[in-house]
Parts: C-alpha cells; structure tokens; sequence
C-alpha cells in the first residue's frame, strides 16, 4: 500500500495540471513518500485527458480516469475514492490554488494525531467577498449549526481521510461539500481542522456558478433527513403520519357524535371536510413511509457512471 493517494478532480485543466505535477512530485520526493495521483478528468473539452496521458507517460505515478460526459465533483471524488490505494488519501483541487506543500503535516495529523479526515480552511482568501466570502461564511454557519461539526471551511477542496473512512462513505449529487458530514454519520467522528494556504488562481475560470448556494442548501436538507432517517423513513413518515391520522381520527369521532346529537350538519360543517383531510393525510404519510423503505433497500444505480478510459 502507497503512503498517500492524491485525488484530484479536473473539468478543463489543461493549463493547471503540468504546473501542479511538478510542485505534487517535488513535495512527494522531498517527504520520500510512495504515492500515486489520480486525475479523474470529469468529461473535459480542453485537452485535459492529452495531459493526463504526457503526465503518466513521464510519471506511472500519475493515474487518470475519464468520464464520458461531466458528471460533476461528487461523482468524480466517489470514483477517485474508490480506486485510491494509499493509507491516507488526500484531495485537492486542480486549479493551483490548493499547495501541496500542505499535504505532509495532513499526513502527520492523520498518522500520528489519530484524525479521521482533515478539512482544510482557507482562513484568508483571495476569491470575490460579494460572490464567495460572504455567501461562503453564512453556508458554513448553517452547516455547523446543523451537523455540530464546528469547520470553518465544509467545502474547502483540500482534505485528507484515513484509507477506511474514503472506503466506507459514498459522495452523489452535489454532496462534496458535506463529506465531513456524511463521514461523521458513518461513524467517523474524529475529525480536524487545518489552517491551509489559499492561492489566486492562475489559469482558467471557476466552474461554479451561483445556483450552488441553492443547490447546497437543499442538499443540507437531505443529507441531515438521511443522517437520520435514511436507513428507516418509515420513521419520520411513520411519526407524522400517526399524528395526523390520530388528529384527524378523533375529529371525525367528535363531528359525527355532534351530528347524531343533531348539532351540526356534515355537509356544511368545515370541521368534517378537515377530519377527512387530516385522515387521508396520516394515511398519505404512512405510503410514503413503506414506499421509502423500499427504495432504500433497492437503489442499485445512483453511482454508476461512464468511464471512457482509464491509465
């Protein structure tokens, strides 16, 4: 087993990628790490994949996989986690504005200091304060209160996790940003901070655009429901379900004793029009409940993606 595997998910690098092999090999050389980097090229036009090849030409190092069509980072992070071999895996961003020379004292704070995964935080930053900072700090308090993990920094690119951690987790949808999330649901709570250095970036444009504010919240939203009822929503379904069924259960007693007492009218009384609904709701709950049950046990395509090649 290499000492560290290297993940780093790439959407029209070229530019970026030789620059970030010269400064990861001599990090690597210097520490005297083994280590392997896998570049998982997430359906680029701009050339990437022809670098990636040069790179693990001169490097064998130097891994790559294709994807056919842009998947997004989530699905290439899950697709570098599974084929990584190294005892600790570290991912970064392939932009330049991640340092490798941050990647030996994550190695240290995972082998030595006992973390699970280490999050980066990108305490200054040069990225817009109106379009990134701001919006970046508030995404981050909410995600803190939720999830009572206390990072500064939930979607910073560079972290580092223990083989086992990146090996027992799945990442979908757009849920890269909540990775220490779904690692602490897992049952890997120990997990640490680094203060890392944040650099301009140098070639290309971002490929985030503003909808990942609203993606990311609602993506919050599920993964603290499947945190806690995604192996059972009958739970959730279940428990809502009963009370408004019994809410509604016992109206509908109260109507219909009134009406046999000859004080109200079913047809034009509201509060048996809102019996019925409230019953029909419970019922409707219940449903959804047994219907999720039988999704989560079934769902065997939600990670599958096309690779086109692979070195």
């Amino acid at each position: 087993m290499k000492d560290i595997s290297i993940i780093v998910p790439s959407y029209n690098e070229a530019e970026s990628l030789p620059h970030l092999a010269e400064w990861v090999d001599r990090v690597m050389k210097e520490h005297g790490f083994s280590y392997e980097v896998i570049v998982v090229d997430d359906g680029s036009n701009d050339g990437t994949w022809q670098v990636t090849e040069r790179l693990h030409e001169a490097n064998s190092a130097w891994r790559g996989i294709k994807f056919r069509r842009n998947y997004g980072k989530s699905a290439a992070l899950n697709t570098g986690f599974a084929a990584a071999e190294g005892d600790v895996v570290v991912t970064m961003d392939a932009d330049l504005q991640d340092s490798p020379d941050e990647v030996p004292e994550l190695y240290r704070m995972i082998k030595e200091d006992g973390y699970d995964l280490v999050s980066g935080w990108k305490k200054k930053r040069y990225d817009s304060k109106l379009a990134k900072n701001i919006p970046s700090k508030f995404f981050n308090w909410t995600t803190r209160r939720l999830s009572g993990i206390y990072l500064h920094d939930f979607n910073c690119g560079l972290k580092a996790y223990r083989h086992d951690v990146v090996k027992s987790i799945e990442v979908y949808g757009e849920m890269h940003r909540y990775i220490p999330v779904i690692a602490k649901w897992a049952g890997f709570g120990n997990i640490g901070e680094k203060v890392v250095q944040h650099r301009k970036r140098e070639y290309g444009v971002t490929k985030f655009g503003m909808n990942r504010f609203i993606n990311g919240y609602l993506d919050l939203m599920s993964i603290m429901f499947m945190s806690k009822f995604g192996k059972q929503p009958m739970h959730f379904f279940g428990a809502v379900g009963s009370v408004s069924f019994l809410f509604g259960f016992v109206s509908l007693l109260v109507v219909l004793v009134l009406r046999i007492a000859g004080r109200m009218a079913l047809t034009t009384s509201v509060w048996f029009y809102m019996s019925i609904f409230f019953v029909l709701v419970g019922l409707m709950l219940f449903l959804a409940g047994f219907l999720g049950e039988l999704i989560c046990r079934n769902s065997t395509t939600r990670n599958q993606y096309l690779i086109e090649k692979e070195l």
